[in-house]
This record gives C-alpha cells, sequence and structure tokens, in this order.
C-alpha cells in the first residue's frame, strides 16, 4: 500500500470516524446524566433517517426545513422514552435499564421499516457527488460534509456543559442524591440528554443516510457509536473526538489492507475488536474517570 493510498484511507476513514462520535455522544450524555449505558441509540439514528427521508420525500419539503422539524420530532421522541418507558423503571438494577433500553433499539429497528418499508430508500440534501481532491488522494464529499457537521455538533456539546443546563446535567452525572437535596430536578435532566440524544442520533442518521441511503442497517451505528464511546471513555465528550478518529481510521486501514486478501467484510468486525479490547485492558476508556463502573 503506498503512503498516498494509505493517507487518502485514513483521512476518510478519520471524517466516518466523527459520524461515529456523534452516535457515541448520545450515549455518554445519557450515561453522563443517569449513569445507565442507552443501547437504543443506533434505533434512533435509524428513526431519524426514516423521518428525514419521509418529510423530504412523502411530504415533499426542501432539506432546509426537513432536518430542523426531524430533529424537532427527535429531541421529543427521546424525551417521550424517558418519560414514558425509563422513568417508570427508577429504582430497578442498572442492568435491568440497560435491557430496556436495548429492547426498544430491537422494537424500533422491526417497526419503523415495517412502516416504511426494508428496502433502501435515498435522501437527497443536495450535497455534490464529486470528490474533492487533496494532491493525489481523493476524498469524499459527503464524507466531508457530513464529518464537519459533526465536528461542529460535538463542539457545541462541550460548550453547552459551561451553560446552566449543561451544568445542572454535570450536578446529575456526579451525585444524582446531592443535586436533589439543592433541589435540581434529576429527572428533568435525564430527560433533557434523552432529548438531546435523540437529536444527535438523528443527526448521524441523516448524515450517514445520505451517504449509503436510508435502511435498518442505520441501527447498526449502535455497535460503532459503543465502540467510540467506550474507547473514548463514557463519561468523557472531548474524548469522543478522538476514539472517533482512532475507530474511524482503524477501520478504513484495516478494510483497505485485509479486505482484497480475505474477500472483505473486516471493517464490521474493527468496533467489535476495540470494544473488547479495551473493556480487558483499559475499561475506563482513554480519558474516563477511573473510578467508572463497567456493567
Amino acid at each position: 500500500m503506498d503512503m498516498a493510498f494509505a493517507g487518502e484511507l485514513a483521512l476518510n476513514g478519520a471524517l466516518v470516524g466523527l459520524f461515529y462520535a456523534l452516535v457515541g455522544l448520545g450515549i455518554v450524555l445519557i450515561y453522563k446524566a443517569s449513569g445507565v449505558a442507552n443501547l437504543s441509540q443506533g434505533a434512533l439514528a435509524m428513526v431519524g433517517g426514516y423521518v428525514a427521508w419521509a418529510l423530504a420525500t412523502d411530504a415533499g419539503l426542501p432539506a432546509w426545513l426537513a432536518i430542523p422539524l426531524v430533529l424537532v420530532v427527535m429531541f421529543g421522541l427521546g424525551v417521550a422514552l424517558e418519560r414514558v418507558v425509563l422513568r417508570r423503571m427508577a429504582g430497578e438494577a442498572p442492568i435491568m435499564i440497560i435491557m430496556v433500553t436495548l429492547g426498544i433499539e430491537i422494537m424500533l429497528r422491526g417497526v419503523v421499516p415495517g412502516i416504511w418499508g426494508a428496502d433502501v430508500k435515498r435522501l437527497d440534501l443536495g450535497i455534490g457527488q464529486d470528490p474533492i481532491f487533496l494532491g493525489p488522494m481523493l476524498i469524499n464529499t459527503a464524507y466531508l460534509v457530513g464529518g464537519v457537521v459533526s465536528l461542529v455538533l460535538i463542539g457545541l456539546s462541550v460548550l453547552f456543559f459551561g451553560t446552566l443546563h449543561g451544568i445542572v446535567l454535570r450536578a446529575v452525572s456526579d451525585d444524582q442524591i446531592a443535586a436533589w437535596s439543592v433541589g435540581i430536578r434529576v429527572e428533568h435532566a435525564i430527560a433533557l440528554a434523552w432529548g438531546i440524544s435523540g437529536v444527535t442520533a438523528a443527526s448521524a442518521g441523516i448524515l450517514w443516510g445520505s451517504v449509503q441511503g436510508v435502511d435498518w442497517t442505520l441501527s447498526l451505528f449502535l455497535v460503532k457509536g459503543l465502540a467510540v464511546a467506550i474507547l473514548g471513555g463514557l463519561d468523557s465528550v472531548p474524548g469522543l473526538l478522538v476514539a472517533g478518529l482512532l475507530v474511524g481510521i482503524a477501520e478504513s486501514l484495516v478494510a483497505g489492507l485485509l479486505d482484497p486478501v480475505v474477500g472483505g467484510g473486516t471493517r464490521d468486525i474493527v468496533a467489535a475488536v476495540i470494544i473488547l479490547l479495551t473493556v480487558l485492558v483499559r475499561p475506563y476508556g482513554l480519558f474516563g474517570r477511573i473510578h467508572i463502573e463497567r456493567v
């Protein structure tokens, strides 16, 4: 493999890794607020992609109007899931709550394609298809636009933790009982985290749906997002950025090196291997606090 080709793979992989970081962001936000790993994040990304397609195609709305509407709908869906389903689980063992989020993932993965169809649907956001030349390297335009948008959203989330609502979330993350004692409504903070999680998942689903089309496979973002969240540290938003880049680059390089040899499919294994190695070697991730407990 020559250096130009390796650089092309690494750069495009890094941009895709930012998509993964956007999915992982929702997982981290909910973990920071409630101490529970959200295993429905992949399905939320899928739902966001389907809703965007429905508004843009069935309703005929332009992308500049459809996308904000999708984000509002997904914020509401995230809040509704927390209030209707998760809040009923208050006081239960964390593993039971995690199983409920997995149940939401499985349910949405079956119901949503059943409503709109499982065939691949084209989502046109008006992003050009022509690649960008960077010296001898070709950069996928959709990857570049999606990567930039993901980077901006992750940056905004970091700034968010400096606002009043962000400080409340941080307080709830540190100690829910202490937060209650000073008048913070913990359940509202957790609902807010779920709402934001719905928005970040939908953003990733829309961006990736514009690249590969919209179908049930968008829900497979769950494994990628988990790999990024675990590697970066489940309580570290900045760690998501580094972890996303590492996962994306690793996937791209491994696929570029091994797919021609074994016939394909190696990209999908990388995230699972990263999860396994991180849990075994450094269970608190690259930037997580050491006292984190994994379930």
